[in-house]
């Protein structure tokens, strides 16, 4: 029985032209809270402010050595502060060059800082509300102590985690859509 056996003739593609060659890719949206943006020089900014805030009141504080969690409370909102000025550099270069920062080299050196240094200020910030409750409410010593100050510092140093936590998130964010 002679029976047609259906054949797959194969078909040239026709040449790319030029401009299908070079397509520019999509990019995602600017949101407002990544780095070189206004919303991200302003996130910078507030976290700055609370952290400054804390470890101004710390320092006021005469027997800050009276627990090694404010003196962490101390170190880590310290060094979290020199690494939101540095980027608030960076954030105020990238807009006066009205450029959006998204090279991934950057971006990701800024994420891993962002995550370690938040976690470090979340770190002190609840060792340090760790030992205030106890001096406050277990051993009433709040007469000798500066018990309102350690919790004030413990509460900037709370938001100033929760405004890092959120520029991470944005940094992560923007990492991740690349």
């Amino acid at each position: 029985m002679n029976v047609s056996r259906p054949a797959v003739h194969p078909v040239e593609a026709p040449p790319l032209e030029e401009a299908a060659v070079h397509v520019p890719r999509v990019r995602m949206k600017d949101v407002q809270g990544m780095p070189g943006t206004k919303g991200g020089f302003f996130l910078r900014l507030s976290q700055f402010s609370f952290a400054i805030i804390s470890i101004s009141v710390m320092a006021n504080t005469s027997d800050i050595r009276s627990a090694t969690a404010f003196s962490y409370l101390d170190l880590a909102v310290g060094l979290q502060s020199l690494w939101i000025l540095s980027l608030a550099f960076v954030d105020i270069y990238a807009l006066l060059v009205k450029r959006i920062l998204r090279n991934y080299k950057a971006i990701r050196l800024f994420t891993i800082c962002d995550g370690i240094t938040s976690t470090l200020a979340f770190a002190a910030a609840c060792a340090s509300a760790g030992i205030t409750v106890p001096i406050g409410n277990d051993l009433n010593r709040c007469a000798f102590n500066h018990c309102t100050r350690f919790e004030t510092a413990t509460a900037m140093a709370f938001i100033s985690w929760f405004a890092m936590s959120t520029s991470f998130l944005m940094n992560f964010w923007s990492l991740a859509s690349q």
